[in-house]
């Protein structure tokens, strides 16, 4: 497969973030659901925490990639809402930490929504990964 990231202008530097991807010839896809901060027994870990559901969310999210074969890497979009978006702009180094330790790219979107399935969440992260 190969990959090309389309114009990542003003913020692709600073943020991980491109515009596009241009995926040519990709063997397979993985379609992934939005992933939370739960801990092992499926709870929600970290309440009120940001920075630590924003941890967990990419380590739930690494391990349903690495269960299907995938990587961090793989991810070519990721879809991050959030019912604080102050909170997580301003603890967005924690995503990039992530997303820099991973190589990892993609296509993003950070949104606000009213609310999350559950109301001790803060931020539920999708995605879609390529290879």
């Amino acid at each position: 497969m190969r990959r090309e990231d389309i114009d990542p202008r003003f913020f692709g530097d600073r943020l991980a973030y491109n515009r596009a991807v241009v995926l040519e010839q990709p063997r397979r896809w993985l379609v992934v659901a939005g992933h939370e901060a739960r801990d092992d027994e499926g709870g929600i870990a970290a309440v009120g925490d940001i920075r630590g559901q924003i941890r967990l969310t990419f380590r739930r999210l690494g391990e349903t990639l690495h269960t299907a074969g995938f990587a961090l890497s793989d991810l070519v979009q990721i879809m991050i809402f959030t019912v604080d978006i102050e909170a997580v702009t301003a603890n967005y180094d924690a995503v990039l930490s992530v997303l820099a330790e991973a190589d990892c790219r993609p296509a993003s979107l950070l949104a606000e929504v009213r609310a999350l399935s559950d109301p001790r969440m803060l931020i539920e992260i999708e995605g879609l990964a390529a290879q």
